[in-house]
């Protein structure tokens, strides 16, 4: 056998080897202790400090501390900027910031406050003009998609799924190849 022969025994360890390396990322962030702090963490750094403070403020108002935990305890600033950083193509990405940063500016000029020290009827009086397109810049389309940001990441994360609502894991075995007769089943 010459050095430029594969048997199947170098090749099944060659397709293993490739695969085992696709792995490494996913494990690697896995493990990270610092990522089961919060439940999310941001692979890089996509705000400011001060868009980071309006997110933190937008998004408690959208789901606010009550006798359950809010978005800022469930760790939905982070889940967003993760989102944004992993998920969001550049240019949804520049959209969402010039929607953040169109808000804070109005909440300077109209209520002379950056929108993260407003009060809270304050800030709830700017979403709502947000969600009915009187705010330059921030389109209706701005609102709606950091509201669902801001609910999917309170769903998403250990509070949402555990506090607000009741977990009740599925019992038993998945049967990948169940028999089944007659009508098929949904979902």
């Amino acid at each position: 056998m010459d050095h430029l022969s594969m048997n199947r025994r170098m090749a099944l360890g060659a397709i293993a080897g490739a695969f085992g390396m696709t792995l490494i990322p996913a494990l690697a962030r896995a493990a990270d202790p610092a990522a089961s702090e919060l439940g999310f963490k941001p692979t890089k750094s996509i705000f400011t400090p001060a868009q980071r403070a309006f997110v933190a403020a937008y998004s408690e108002r959208i789901v606010p501390t009550t006798d359950t935990p809010g978005a800022i305890a469930a760790g939905v600033p982070a889940y967003i900027e993760m989102m944004l950083g992993d998920w969001f193509t550049g240019n949804e990405r520049a959209d969402f910031i010039k929607g953040i940063d169109a808000v804070e500016a109005h909440a300077k000029t109209s209520r002379k406050k950056s929108f993260a020290k407003l009060k809270p009827a304050l800030q709830d009086e700017i979403i709502t003009e947000v969600m009915n397109g009187k705010v330059p810049g921030a389109s209706t389309e701005f609102f709606y998609a950091s509201r669902q940001l801001v609910v999917s990441g309170y769903y998403s994360s250990e509070i949402g799924m555990t506090v607000e609502r009741v977990y009740l894991p599925v019992p038993g075995r998945y049967d990948g190849d169940y028999k089944y007769e007659g009508r098929v089943f949904t979902g």
